[in-house]
């Protein structure tokens, strides 16, 4: 999604890589994008963590928050659907996002440069 609205990656820098979390930076034409992935509950929210959320999903652009936890599973299942029915994304729509995320996965972390507020 993102590479779609802000173009393709001209650099990544990966700050965290373990088995529950991940964060970097990745510059793409029109943006660059501080990025944190986490499987530990204690890294929701406290609101999402009050509400007894699982998940949270959430963008900001400006400062300005984009919050859309909410129905993503979804989201995912009728994706599956569409593949499953032939009406699915190919490798040309996919190859940019499978690059991206290949490069991360084979990167060395390093604690270089502005990282995401939720590394610690």
């Amino acid at each position: 999604m993102l590479s779609w609205i802000f173009g393709d990656m001209q650099n990544s820098r990966v700050h965290l890589l373990n088995e529950n979390k991940a964060s970097g930076l990745l510059q793409l034409e029109k943006a660059n994008i501080k990025w944190f992935l986490s499987l530990d509950g204690n890294d929701l929210p406290k609101k999402a963590r009050e509400n007894n959320q699982p998940t949270y999903r959430s963008i900001k652009i400006d400062e300005r928050e984009i919050e859309f936890s909410g129905g993503f599973t979804d989201l995912h299942t009728v994706s599956y659907q569409e593949i499953l029915d032939g009406r699915g994304y190919g490798i040309a729509e996919a190859r940019n996002s499978i690059e991206i995320a290949h490069k991360i996965r084979n990167q060395v972390p390093e604690m270089k440069g502005e990282c995401h507020s939720l590394v610690k």
